[in-house]
């Protein structure tokens, strides 16, 4: 099989092992005496609604409504998909919010809540207080997305501003509630994923507040105010760790970056290539973590250490990109072009890196290919990485190579796939 087939096939079998529909009915509760609500957030939201809906006894009443990014929806008969913004939130997230919570403070103590919950939840399922409109929660959230915070750090933020994340929606239901989780965030803390609409949250206000000035994040008058005031003690703060209005939600993680890395391990493994995971919590600018990777592969191609080739270097997380130009592009191919720079079309050194949920950042490409002879083929049409890099434009660079790694979405996300092989 040749390089590039291999990371292709390898980045479809990690997807694979995170797909709503092989792995979600094995973890669904028996139908309760009352009604069952199905709601929901996230990328991954319509697979996971459809899911339900397959393994569901039809004798069984159920209903519900689940919200997921534009282009992402699937056919469904008994719970609603709904298609919104992501990563900035719209008025059709808005609109979709405040129609669960409303249905989710209907039910009573003999109906089941089954929340479903994944990554682009946070955005998706925006309904920010009273005090902050919409357009002032769009200005912070593009602003935190600008600043390179991590996903974890933009939550707790994203937690404080809303009445339904950070445990809101658990605390407004009566009835039992179990949520299923699809992991997109290193650690798999529910409480940081989609921003934890049921899970009791252990950030505060000050907290919030503290990752504004951290990453110099230019927030609106409304969302300071907000957060001032909570921070005062004026604002109630959201449930605690073993407040009460949180003791009959359950928040199961159904799937991990670390499983799906582990399945493409198999993968590299059963070709007669060592794989070597070299973690699922990666995190940090990615043009760095690139470097740092880059140093390892080319140890091992010169000197067969610490690894004896062929090899192929796996790892998952979420690298940031602080944005310093206007060029195009995701983390993935931010990641791929200081790669490239580092590597200098070193030979019989191939990566593939990609958003699981088959979107780089918000262009149309899942991310990208870096072949041995990128480099010289980028010279020929007058491309430099070292320059498109330094404006966030690494897109272009492997557009122009026809190294795009283009999938459509995934329907799922389980964060950032890298491999880097070495043969």
């Amino acid at each position: 099989m040749n390089p590039r087939t291999l990371l292709i096939d390898s980045f479809h079998a990690a997807v694979a092992a995170a797909d709503p529909l092989k792995i979600l009915a094995t973890h669904l509760p028996p139908p309760p005496k009352g009604r069952t609500l199905v709601v929901g957030a996230g990328k991954a939201a319509a697979s996971m609604a459809r899911a339900v809906e397959l393994a569901w006894p039809s004798t069984a009443p159920l209903e519900g409504l689940v919200v997921t990014r534009y282009a992402h929806g699937l056919e469904t008969s008994h719970i609603k998909v709904i298609e919104a913004g992501h990563p900035v939130p719209d008025s059709a997230g808005e609109l979709a919010a405040v129609e669960i919570l409303n249905r989710v403070s209907e039910l009573g103590p003999d109906d089941l809540l089954i929340t479903l919950v994944s990554g682009g939840g946070s955005s998706l399922l925006s309904l920010p207080v009273e005090s902050v409109s919409m357009a002032d929660l769009k200005k912070v959230t593009s602003s935190l997305l600008h600043s390179g915070a991590p996903i974890t750090e933009m939550n707790i933020v994203r937690k404080h501003l809303s009445r339904i994340q950070g445990g809101r929606l658990a605390a407004a239901c009566k009835a039992p509630v179990l949520t299923l989780i699809i992991s997109d965030v290193t650690g798999d803390d529910p409480s940081a994923i989609a921003s934890g609409p049921t899970c009791a949250d252990p950030s505060t206000y000050q907290d919030a507040l503290d990752v504004l000035e951290r990453f110099n994040v230019d927030a609106p008058q409304s969302v300071l105010a907000h957060l001032r005031a909570g921070n005062s003690g004026l604002i109630e703060e959201t449930p605690k760790p073993g407040d009460a209005s949180v003791a009959h939600a359950e928040n199961k993680v159904i799937a991990t970056a670390h499983h799906c890395l582990q399945v493409a391990a198999d993968f590299f493994r059963a070709a007669a290539i060592t794989p070597v995971v070299l973690g699922d919590t990666v995190t940090g600018e990615a043009s760095e973590v690139a470097k740092v990777y880059a140093a390892l592969a080319r140890e091992i191609r010169a000197h067969n250490q610490p690894f004896k080739p062929p090899v192929a270097l796996i790892s998952g997380g979420e690298c940031t990109v602080t944005v310093r130009g206007n060029g195009r592009g995701g983390r993935c191919a931010e990641f791929l072009t200081s790669l490239a720079v580092e590597l200098e079309g070193l030979s019989n050194i191939y990566a593939l890196a990609a958003d699981t949920d088959g979107i780089d950042g918000t262009e149309d490409n899942a991310g990208a290919l870096l072949l041995p002879d990128s480099a010289s083929r980028a010279a020929q049409l007058g491309l430099s990485a070292k320059t498109l890099l330094a404006n966030n434009d690494g897109y272009s660079y492997f557009k122009a190579l026809n190294d795009l790694l283009v999938t459509g979405p995934t329907r799922t996300n389980v964060n950032d796939y890298r491999v880097i092989l070495v043969l």
